[in-house]
């Protein structure tokens, strides 16, 4: 797979493929390990569907709590 990335891409694309996949992949399984660790709900188990079966899913909600969770830090500092 490499091989053909390095073929139509040149050795610096076929590197920033590779670490944009690795980093996805990433993503993907802490917003999976995030959402998780919810609070037991049927909401909870239809999130882990999605996000199964729809991985740009966990990505878009991993960064939506990371934003929560820093406007959270900032109200509660001041």
């Amino acid at each position: 797979m490499l091989q053909t990335f390095y073929n139509n891409f040149g050795f610096v694309g076929s590197i920033a493929i590779a670490m944009f996949i690795f980093l996805s992949f990433i993503f993907w399984m802490a917003g999976i390990a995030g959402i998780s660790q919810l609070p037991h709900s049927r909401k909870k188990t239809a999130k882990l569907v999605a996000s199964v079966l729809f991985p740009p899913y966990p990505i878009i909600w991993l960064f939506v709590d990371m934003f929560r969770q820093r406007k959270s830090m900032k109200n509660s500092t001041i």
